[in-house]
C-alpha cells in the first residue's frame, strides 16, 4: 500500500516540489492551499506522469474551521498519513518594527504559526491512532538569526523553531519523528509576497549569486524522510554556498 504524504502550501515552490518528488516516489497525497485551480492542476499532472492518487482541500491555514472541516471530511484511508510536510508560510513586509503593517503581522503570525498548528492538531492525532508518523515543519535561517527588518517574520519562525522542539518532546513516546527543515535563500514566490506583488524588488533580492531553488529543499526533505525508523533528523539548515548567514552573501 503506497503512503501518504499531507503538504500545505502545495499551490508553488517548496510544497509543488515536494508534491513532485514524493509523488515520484510513489506515495499518495493530500495537496492543500489556496489556490483551488493550481491544485486541481497539480493534481491531474502527477495522477498523469506518475499514476499518483491525490486528495485536494482547498483552504486557508489561517482559518481554524476551514482546515478542521476540511480534513475532517477527508475518508478514513486518507487519514493514514505517514508525512506531513508543515511548508504554508510567508514573509510580508520589510520595515523596522515602528514601521510594520498590523495587517502584515497579523498574517505572517496567523499563517506561519497558528496556521501550522492548526493542521499539526489534526494529523497528529491522526498519527497517534496509527501509530506512526512523521512532521516536517518548514522553518527558515529567520528561526535561528535575527536580521534588520524581518522583526515579526523572524519572531514567527522562532516559533516554528521552539514549536518543532516542543512537538518532538510531546509526541516522542507514540513514536512519532519530527523535524524542522530551514532554508536560506531560495527563490520562490517567497520574495514576491513579501514585497506585494513587486516582482522587479523581489527579483533583486538574488542578484550576483546563486540562490537555492524549490527542489533542493524538497530533496533534502526526502532525505530527513528516508533515514532508517531508529534515526530522526532534529532539524537541518541548507544554504546556497553563496551565503554565509541570514545577512552575509557573496555577490558577484
Amino acid at each position: 500500500m503506497a503512503k501518504i504524504a499531507l503538504i500545505t502550501g502545495a499551490t508553488a515552490g517548496i510544497g509543488e516540489a515536494c508534491a513532485n518528488l514524493f509523488a515520484r516516489e510513489n506515495y499518495n497525497l493530500i495537496l492543500t492551499g489556496r489556490r483551488l485551480d493550481r491544485l486541481e492542476k497539480l493534481a491531474a499532472h502527477l495522477n498523469k506522469k506518475y499514476n499518483t492518487e491525490v486528495a485536494v482541500c482547498a483552504f486557508d491555514v489561517r482559518d481554524r474551521e476551514q482546515v478542521i472541516t476540511n480534513l475532517d471530511n477527508l475518508p478514513a484511508k486518507w487519514k493514514k498519513v505517514n508525512v506531513l510536510i508543515n511548508n504554508a508560510g510567508l514573509s510580508q513586509g520589510l520595515d523596522p518594527i515602528q514601521n510594520g503593517s498590523l495587517d502584515d503581522w497579523d498574517t505572517m503570525i496567523d499563517t506561519n504559526v497558528k496556521g501550522l498548528l492548526y493542521v499539526s492538531k489534526v494529523v497528529s492525532n491522526w498519527m497517534i491512532t496509527n501509530g506512526t508518523g512523521h512532521i516536517v515543519n518548514i522553518g527558515s535561517i529567520a528561526g535561528k538569526e535575527v536580521y534588520p527588518n524581518g522583526n515579526v517574520y523572524c519572531a514567527t519562525k522562532h516559533a516554528v523553531d521552539a514549536l518543532n522542539k516542543g512537538m518532538r518532546i510531546d509526541l516522542v513516546s507514540h513514536g512519532i519523528k519530527v523535524t524542522a527543515v530551514h532554508p536560506g535563500a531560495a527563490e520562490t514566490e517567497f520574495s514576491e509576497v513579501r514585497f506585494h506583488g513587486d516582482k522587479e524588488r523581489a527579483k533583486k533580492v538574488y542578484d550576483g549569486f546563486e540562490p537555492l531553488v524549490a527542489a533542493d529543499v524538497a530533496e533534502s526533505i526526502w532525505f530527513v524522510v528516508t533515514r532508517p525508523a531508529h534515526v530522526n533528523i532534529n532539524e537541518l539548515t541548507i544554504m546556497p554556498t553563496a551565503q554565509a548567514s541570514a545577512t552575509v552573501i557573496f555577490r558577484k
